[in-house]
This record gives structure tokens, sequence and C-alpha cells, in this order.
């Protein structure tokens, strides 16, 4: 093994990294985790992973090339600058920080410390954001103007810390940070207004069900939605582009294309079209011959391809993928969010 790597907080997602790091990464081999949970220490010993007994005995490694956080997210700021400061290459769990200012201060610190710094934002890989993508930069249906992203479920509960405050919970940092960012990767265009509605139904502490609409300064509009009580699920995309319209259905990536036939015009006639909501010209459905159905696009993802782009920009063969300077993109939009839900209304801004 090339590099040597240890995880702080061995929880659900930390045992995910160990776990696929291990058997995915071949020039990466977890050495061990740093947990304040005896059940954790426990269980990464069962697996012959090293347990630090603190944070002094994690950063004076000098077998640790990286290290990946993964703890709840009001750690994440003062385990990173550490960690960069002991010359450690730093891997942090979404969202990268609490706020912005934070994200500045770790940023100014691997900056001093010459080592990498960036954030897992693994859903870049997913398969149905990578389709949307594809249709985007082939522009398979034309222009996009209005592009709907949701995730759904029915629980009704935010899961452990993430259900509190001050450890960062609610659905803004936990889905939405990932559906934002995933959206400022798709358009390449500032953001120019942010309109939040968000929701704490069913947790004392943080939203559990939102909604967060961006318009971007090319006109495109981006929907996000988030929902922990929706017993009746709306489609994970449906997008809106000048000559046809696209939608994923679910996380197995079913869906299609609808397109306009490019040889096939349609005059509308001035007959009154009579449908199942009465009389109507203008919502009159277009006939069958002037579209074309056609399969989502096919593509082929890695989640493992973000850290074999870390190891390549260890060895200075690449660049990195998932930036910090992006990150900080996506927290300036997040504390538009908090700031448009506290004031009740859109907030302009230039991001």
């Amino acid at each position: 093994m090339k590099y040597k790597m240890a995880i702080i907080g061995y929880g659900g997602m930390g045992s995910w990294h160990a776990e696929n790091v291990s058997s995915r990464i071949p020039d990466i081999t977890v050495k061990g985790i740093l947990d304040i949970q005896q059940s954790a220490c426990e269980k990464a010993a069962g697996l012959n992973l090293y347990v630090y007994s603190d944070l002094k005995e994690l950063l004076a490694d000098s077998e640790i090339d990286l290290v990946t956080i993964a703890t709840p997210n009001n750690f994440h700021k003062d385990y990173a600058i550490a960690l960069l400061q002991a010359g450690k290459n730093v891997i942090c769990e979404k969202p990268v920080t609490m706020n912005v200012q934070e994200l500045e201060e770790i940023m100014e610190a691997a900056e001093s410390s010459g080592k990498i710094f960036s954030i897992h934002q693994n859903r870049r890989w997913d398969k149905d954001f990578v389709i949307v993508k594809n249709i985007l930069e082939q522009e398979t249906l034309g222009k996009p103007y209005f592009i709907e992203s949701r995730v759904q479920g029915s629980r009704r509960a935010m899961y452990g810390w993430r259900g509190h405050k001050v450890n960062g919970g609610g659905m803004v940092l936990d889905w939405g940070v990932h559906l934002l960012d995933q959206f400022l990767t798709l358009i390449d265009s500032p953001v120019v207004s942010v309109q939040a509605h968000l929701f704490n139904l069913y947790s004392d502490e943080v939203e559990d069900n939102i909604k967060i609409l961006l318009r971007f300064q090319n006109g495109v509009s981006a929907l996000c939605e988030m929902s922990t009580n929706c017993l009746i699920n709306n489609p994970r995309w449906h997008i809106s582009c000048t000559d046809g319209t696209a939608v994923i259905e679910d996380w197995s990536c079913k869906g299609k294309l609808v397109k306009l036939k490019a040889d096939s015009e349609m005059a509308w006639s001035e007959d009154i079209v009579y449908t199942e909501a009465g009389p109507t010209r203008t919502m009159a459905p277009r006939p069958e011959y002037t579209t074309e159905v056609l399969a989502l696009p096919d593509v082929t993802t890695d989640w493992s391809d973000y850290y074999q782009n870390i190891v390549a920009v260890m060895e200075g063969r690449e660049a990195l993928i998932v930036k910090p300077e992006q990150a900080l993109r996506v927290m300036k939009v997040i504390e538009k969010v908090f700031e448009s839900e506290d004031s009740g209304k859109g907030i302009r801004c230039l991001i």
C-alpha cells in the first residue's frame, strides 16, 4: 500500500469509509480510527484497526498520510485545522462546516500547510445525477429552464445527532447540501436569488421537510425538495427543456425522455379541443406524431473515483474534483437559505 489513512468518527459513515476504502482503493490502507464511543472502538479493534487513544496520538503518527473526518458537523472545523497543521491531508464528510466562516478558516489552514483538503460529496457519482449531467451537457433536449430534484421519505424523523441543532443537524445540512452541490455543479451560472420554505414538523430543534427554489443568472430555475413525510413520491428528477422533458422516477433510474421531433411541425388549430378538463386550446395535448420517446442515457459511475482522485492529487497527477472553493459556494447559498426562512421572503444575491 502506498498511503495509510485514519478515520475520525467510526459511526455509520466512518465505518462505511473504512470498509469501502479497504476493499476498493488499492493504494490506501486504513490503519486506524479515533472515536469517543467505546462500542465504536471495540468494533474497530475487532476488525484489526488500530484505535488511537486521543487526537494527539493521531496527529503524531508519521505513518498517516490521509485522515477522513466523519464526526457530527460541529466538530469538523477544529479537527480539520489540527490535522492540516500536523501535515495530514484531510477529507471531510459533508456538510463541510456549520457556516461559511468556519470553512474559510479551514481553507486558510490548508493553504498554509500545502496539504489537500476536500469534501466527500459522494453524490456527484450517483447514477441519476450523472444521467442528468449527460442530458444537459449534450443538450439532448435543448436548453433547460426548470429543474426539479427531490429526495422523499416517510419516517418523520431526523436520525440521531442529525436532529440536534448544536450538531448542525436538520435537512438543509443533511440532504440539502447534496442537492445544492449537484445543482451548482450542473448549472454554470451564478445564483441570483434564493427562496426557502423550511418546516420542522416532527423535530423539536431542526427542519425536517424543506423546499428551496434557486434562480440562476442564465435564467434557469431549480427546485430542491426534501421530505420525511411524503407518502406518495414525485419523480426524483423532472427536467423541463426547450425541446423536451426528462423524468427520472427513482434511485433505480427508471424514466424516459420525451423530445420534440425536429422534422415535425405542428400548426395550432383554431378549433376548441375538448379534454377531461373541459374545452381548451392552450392546454390541449400535443399530437403524438410530433414527439419521440427516448431511453435515458446509459452512464457508468463509480464512487471510488473520488478516492482515486485523492490518490492522484497526492501524487501530483490530477487536480481535485471536489474543491473547497465549491463547498464554500454551497455554504454561501445555505446561509441565504436560512436567511430566506428567517425573513419569510426571497433573498437576492450573486453567488
